[in-house]
């Protein structure tokens, strides 16, 4: 300000408005300020719908209410649905079925659908062989064989080769299929190798 007069004299006149609005005398407006202000508001809004049809005052009359009643409340409202669609967003995983889970099976896995096959509960060490026979077994929901066919074996199938797979039978447990809990008859599938057993449900 020192370096340039005319910048000098712009803020000394400033500054003389601002003094002389300070010096002004405080005025308190007129309680029925707020009354005559909506009286003509009314009025002029009157002027303006005196041609106009009973469904536009009416539907003007609508919106002016809507929009005093949603005025209030466009704030609670849009913060609930922001925070409805955030939480249902954080939880919607969880509420996946697992039918529609692509997952691949593992044998470590615990069976928890609601029906599940017969399992091998526990089989005696009897020497099976040089053959490998392939094996269907019905297990009652007691866990019992009731029937067995054999669906392929690699060589002729003996007298002897019978006798095996039904002491190898006589000496396994079962644990019978499931539905919703409870034990219900079912097929297990054995395949009995020289070297090992396996066991499909």
């Amino acid at each position: 300000m020192s370096d340039c007069g005319a910048c000098a004299r712009e803020e000394d006149r400033y500054q003389r408005i601002r003094e002389a609005l300070r010096s002004l005398p405080q005025r308190t407006p007129p309680a029925d300020l707020t009354l005559r202000l909506r009286l003509t508001a009314s009025k002029v809004r009157a002027r303006a719908m005196g041609g106009a049809s009973p469904w536009r005052r009416w539907r003007e009359r609508f919106r002016l209410g809507l929009g005093n009643l949603m005025r209030p409340l466009a704030l609670p409202l849009a913060g609930g649905v922001c925070s409805a669609v955030v939480l249902f967003s954080a939880l919607a995983p969880t509420f996946t079925s697992t039918f529609a889970a692509n997952k691949a099976p593992s044998r470590w896995d615990v069976p928890t659908m609601l029906n599940t096959q017969a399992m091998v509960k526990c089989m005696a060490p009897v020497a099976f062989g040089e053959a490998s026979v392939d094996v269907d077994l019905q297990i009652d929901e007691g866990g019992r064989i009731v029937n067995y066919s054999i669906v392929n074996a690699t060589g002729p199938m003996s007298a002897e080769l019978r006798r095996t797979i039904q002491n190898n039978l006589l000496f396994t447990e079962f644990w019978p299929a499931t539905s919703f809990g409870r034990p219900i008859s079912g097929t297990i599938h054995v395949s009995f190798r020289s070297s090992h057993i396996d066991v499909r449900g």
